[in-house]
């Protein structure tokens, strides 16, 4: 576990890091454009989801769910020569199908957002709009897939730190677009994100080369060759890229369902970049983290060093997701306001853009968003851990039935829900197709006999114990917030980051005595 963890706080540290990064951006975002009756918030938070969306399927783990396995197994077979060499066939294609995509979207934008958003055809304006910033934005999409094979390489070999840190550059090149225009027009500020998005795709392929320079694993161009090797990579691939992207493509769904209702997919996105913190600092970390190390493990022929690098990935993904689980169910409002709103006007008034944009309706209606994806976090993490025991074994068609069969509950969900509880239908119809997906794949698990959980259960109690204490800890302090706030010089952030660090010290104590996390797995060991 210790040489787990140590790999895990690489990604997770600079994950954090890129994340911290994204709510500054973000508090500048909602400052500036807000989200309810705002063309311009609607339209860029569509536009977005598309080059989004490819950079976590492609550079945050369902291309590697294919690749990563396929290229040990050729380092395994015949050195890292043989592995490069397979790299090679696999970037020739995706530099033929993705030229070929990219030029598709590119002419067929307004088809693409039509579909994306629905409920933009009968509003132009935010129709439009969508379409200029997805044209600007795409060619971000060409950039993340040689991205995602290089940092492929470099996970497959244990050097997690480059392909880590890129996303980083996304979140500097929109706050540096934010910045510039925060005093112009919106329509402006808009346009010139958009190219901030591109141009920072653009800074991270250039990272992944550097450190693919410095590793000696940089790719020759080749001629497509529909090799022994691209078969396996397109066959492993095709179910691994699906059963990998279900939350992605949930969000898609989701995005087209809110777009009927006016501000829906701003509050959305916000509430997304706030529940996507513990699953990019915990569950992509450990999805990045334990496929190679689990992969290693099978091609030595040592099952049970693999079943416990699985049961160690478990541990540690419920030790984090429980209480950031609680802590966006019990205080998602005050979260909402605390940084959107109280945050966001106090950094717009230091770039001289005025207060926050972000008004009542939005906190509420974020908020809200942000107590249903709660009782989903530690489901869309665990997908992340369990994904990987199939996808390091090259069996990719079992995620990718059960993804399918959750991006189907999600859709016939949210259609359904949708005119009683509008657009909270979408985060509803996630968390339920995030579970469905999770204990398809447990009980496939238990079944085969890769995991079982009987001698994890009191340690497993003993998180749930102390999950509880620290919600009862939090919902002692919403109930005495006026006073709280007040000792805080009568600022919500504030008391939104005391109480996130006196939580983390509860909670860490509170493990501590019941057992949820040991000393020793801190403690390094030789070897």
């Amino acid at each position: 576990m210790p040489k787990l963890l140590k790999s895990l706080a690489t990604v997770s540290g600079l994950t954090l890091l890129s994340r911290l990064f994204g709510f500054v951006r973000q508090l500048i975002l909602a400052g500036v454009i807000g989200a309810s009756g705002n063309p311009v918030a609607d339209a860029f938070m569509a536009a977005f989801r598309l080059p989004n969306m490819f950079r976590r399927l492609l550079a945050e783990g369902a291309f590697q769910a294919a690749f990563v396995p396929l290229f040990q197994g050729k380092e395994a077979e015949g050195g890292i020569e043989e592995a490069r060499r397979f790299a090679e066939d696999i970037l020739a294609w995706m530099v033929v199908i993705l030229t070929a995509l990219s030029a598709a979207v590119m002419i067929f934008t307004p088809f693409a957002i039509s579909i994306l958003t629905s409920g933009f055809r009968d509003d132009p304006e935010r129709f439009d709009l969508a379409v200029l910033y997805a044209r600007i934005m795409f060619p971000y999409l060409a950039c993340m897939s040689v991205v995602g094979i290089y940092g492929g390489m470099l996970n497959a070999l244990g050097r997690f730190a480059v392909a880590a840190a890129a996303p980083l550059l996304l979140n500097v090149g929109m706050i540096a677009a934010l910045l510039a225009t925060a005093r112009a027009d919106i329509e402006v500020t808009g346009l010139w994100l958009s190219i901030g998005v591109m141009a920072s795709g653009v800074a991270q392929l250039l990272a992944l080369l550097w450190g693919a320079l410095r590793s000696r694993l940089l790719l020759r161009l080749r001629l497509p060759r529909f090799t022994k090797s691209a078969r396996r990579m397109l066959a492993l691939g095709t179910p691994g890229f699906i059963a990998a992207s279900a939350l992605q493509v949930n969000a898609i769904v989701g995005t087209n369902i809110a777009s009927q209702q006016n501000g829906a997919v701003s509050w959305l996105a916000y509430a997304d970049q706030l529940y996507q913190l513990p699953l990019g600092m915990i569950g992509i970390a450990l999805g990045v983290v334990l496929m190679p190390a689990i992969g290693r493990a099978l091609k030595s022929g040592d099952e049970q060093r693999a079943a416990h690098t699985l049961e160690q990935g478990f541990l540690t993904a419920l030790f984090f997701a429980l209480p950031a689980a609680a802590g966006l169910t019990i205080l998602g409002t005050f979260i909402a306001e605390a940084l959107f709103q109280d945050m966001a006007g106090m950094a717009t008034r230091m770039i001289g853009a005025g207060g926050s944009a972000f008004n009542d309706t939005d906190v509420e209606m974020v908020g809200k968003a942000l107590f249903i994806f709660g009782f989903g976090v530690p489901a869309f993490v665990l997908q992340k851990v369990f994904s990987a025991a199939f996808f390091a074994r090259e069996d990719t068609g079992t995620p990718m039935r059960f993804a399918l069969v959750a991006i189907a509950t999600n859709a016939i969900l949210s259609i359904t829900l949708f005119p009683f509880i509008e657009f909270l239908a979408v985060p509803v119809g996630t968390i339920a197709a995030g579970w469905l997906e999770v204990s398809l794949l447990v009980i496939t698990l238990r079944r085969r006999g890769i995991i079982h959980f009987r001698h994890l259960f009191t340690r497993l109690l003993a998180m749930l114990v102390s999950t509880a204490g620290l919600s009862a800890a939090l919902l002692y302090a919403l109930v005495y917030r006026p006073e709280l706030q007040d000792i805080c010089a009568g600022q919500s952030w504030i008391m939104l980051f005391i109480l996130a660090g006196l939580g983390a010290v509860l909670y860490g104590i509170l493990s501590l005595l019941l057992g949820a996390i040991r000393i020793s797995d801190l403690r390094p060991k030789a070897g």
